[in-house]
């Protein structure tokens, strides 16, 4: 079996687009309206992507608290920084649980921790 996407309800299709493209860096391969109420986008490049879906019916979202998405980054302190210019704030860290890994979470629009992993060269 091979992993193909995570889906995200989200509560307004643009503000989520542009944290994932504009933050993250991720592209959009494709949008669509399915019928008036519902819009889904895809995002990534390579075999795993990330669906977006965007309900005007369904506007309770919730992401539970126990669940993040992991994004690597060259620099946590760089990133950081430009969370900051962006004015997103840190949801927590910095963390460094070992030698070789350090990372923050920050929150997309809706409340999902977004986690971004530096892998710390030895």
């Amino acid at each position: 079996m091979k992993f193909c996407w995570t889906t995200i309800n989200v509560s307004d299709m643009e503000k989520s687009l542009a944290f994932y493209r504009d933050i993250i860096g991720l592209t959009i391969n494709r949008r669509m309206s399915p019928n008036s109420d519902m819009e889904l986008a895809f995002l990534g490049d390579g075999d795993t992507q990330l669906e977006l879906i965007c309900n005007k019916k369904n506007t309770d979202i919730s992401h539970g608290k126990d669940i993040s998405l992991g994004f690597v980054v060259d620099s946590t302190e760089k990133f950081t920084a430009f969370l900051q210019s962006k004015e997103i704030a840190l949801h927590s860290g910095p963390f460094q649980p070992n030698p070789n890994i350090r990372f923050v979470y920050a929150l997309d629009p809706d409340g999902l921790k977004i986690q971004f992993v530096e892998n710390i060269a030895q």
